[in-house]
């Protein structure tokens, strides 16, 4: 990959690990050019033993030789990790995946001229199927961005955004997985009320939300467009639909995705 001869993960969590199995199965990267740091040793092993990628217990060690460093832990803990590894970071790209945590922030525990970009991924990404938002700090050139958009297209999709516009994303991609899993949950266990049994009540609530995905994307149809194909006057879909109305659905939607911005402007704190 242009811009990356060595790839250092710092805290390789399911999101690093994600990251470089992604590069790995892509071709993007040889596993030979990543090095991950993790505390467990478990997941060490793993790494090595299904793709080849060296491993550390130290983040220090992994940095060695490092174009593109990737710190994939929580924004709790950013302020030691990056502390700990400042010296260590010399000329590298330093990649942020601490959900909230502001370029500003991350360039002040770094280097004076330090380039950093700052990137919320979400889980989906362990499956190929993740949504990234980049954005570079004041330091990081258009090539710097051009570098961390490639990486993390290996695992999905990706947009580049001004950093102003990270925390809505966050809402929405970030925390989206949790609100869709709770809808297939909601679904299913309705299903299993009516008399389904648990599996068949959640395939159906699963394929049907990956159907309704793939038709919006391939259709182009506004989602309204979708609803209201499928609600037939006086038929069972409005009479479902007008309940969720009834029931604040939306609402209760855009109060849970305020409450995540307001908790992402705390966590950047």
């Amino acid at each position: 990959m242009e811009g990356v001869s060595r790839l250092a993960i710092v805290g390789g969590g399911r999101m690093g690990e994600a990251i470089a199995a992604g590069l790995v199965r892509s071709g993007a990267l040889a596993a030979s050019a990543i090095s991950v740091a993790d505390p467990d040793a478990t997941k060490r092993a793993r790494l090595e033993a299904e793709y080849g990628i060296r491993s550390c217990a130290a983040g220090v060690e992994a940095l060695a030789g490092a174009d593109v460093v990737i710190v994939a832990v929580k924004p709790q803990v950013i302020d030691a990790v990056l502390t700990d590894l400042a010296s260590a970071i010399g000329g590298a790209l330093v990649v942020s995946i601490a959900g909230g945590v502001t370029c500003a922030r991350l360039e002040s525990l770094l280097p004076v001229g330090t380039r950093v970009v700052r990137v919320m991924p979400n889980t989906p990404a362990l499956v190929g199927a993740g949504m990234s938002i980049v954005s570079g700090g004041t330091e990081a050139t258009s090539a710097d961005v051009a570098t961390v958009e490639a990486l993390f297209g290996a695992v999905g999709d990706v947009v580049v955004l001004p950093e102003n516009l990270q925390d809505a994303c966050t809402a929405i991609s970030g925390c989206g997985p949790a609100y869709m899993a709770l809808f297939v949950d909601a679904l299913a266990r309705a299903g299993v009320r009516e008399g389904l049994s648990r599996d068949l009540a959640e395939r159906l609530a699963l394929r049907t939300m990956a159907g309704t995905v793939e038709l919006i994307e391939k259709t182009g149809q506004h989602p309204e467009q979708v609803i209201d194909a499928v609600s037939s006057p006086g038929g069972s879909t409005i009479a479902a639909v007008t309940e969720l109305e009834a029931g604040g659905v939306r609402a209760a939607i855009a109060s849970a995705v305020r409450a995540a911005v307001v908790r992402s402007h705390e966590l950047g704190r």
